[in-house]
């Protein structure tokens, strides 16, 4: 694959990317600090994609890493005293969708959003997230059960 192959895969897959993002670090700036890191990241080891056809997972999993160290670096670990719903009023426009997966676990979030919302298939999020296929699938089930449970007790509210 050509850096310029990489940026139009970059351009298309923008959207998706901070998607992916926002459902692990959920600030904005943060957000926006992990994908262009990743993008960055992600021309400087080109050589490293093995398969032009993983190029998409290669990123996506670049993505991830950036946004963990950013994680790890703010120390939003659960002993810290930051939970999501103190930061709910600042994402006010969000859907009820957008709040329901926010409550659900970062094992459960990310492969639900990976399926979901972004389209991939489980054998791709089992690259990505280098879990066993098996793993995958609990977990969407999980994440799936969580769902319904969070929403029902918010509509019966």
């Amino acid at each position: 694959m050509t850096k310029e192959d990489l940026g139009h895969l970059i351009i298309a897959s923008t959207d998706s990317l901070y998607r992916i993002s926002k459902s692990i670090l959920r600030n904005e700036t943060d957000c926006e600090d992990a994908v262009s890191e990743a993008i960055v990241k992600s021309f400087d080891k080109i050589n490293t994609l093995q398969h032009a056809s993983y190029a998409k997972t290669w990123l996506v999993r670049i993505l991830i890493n950036e946004c963990y160290r950013i994680y790890r670096q703010k120390q939003f670990a659960p002993s810290n005293d930051f939970t999501f719903k103190e930061n709910l009023s600042d994402e006010a426009d969000y859907s009820e969708l957008y709040h329901a997966m926010m409550q659900l676990d970062d094992k459960y979030r990310i492969p639900v959003e990976l399926y979901y919302i972004e389209g991939y298939k489980i054998h791709e999020i089992t690259d990505i997230l280098n879990r066993s296929e098996g793993t995958i699938k609990s977990q969407l089930a999980r994440g799936r059960q969580q769902l319904r449970k969070y929403l029902e007790s918010e509509a019966a509210q």
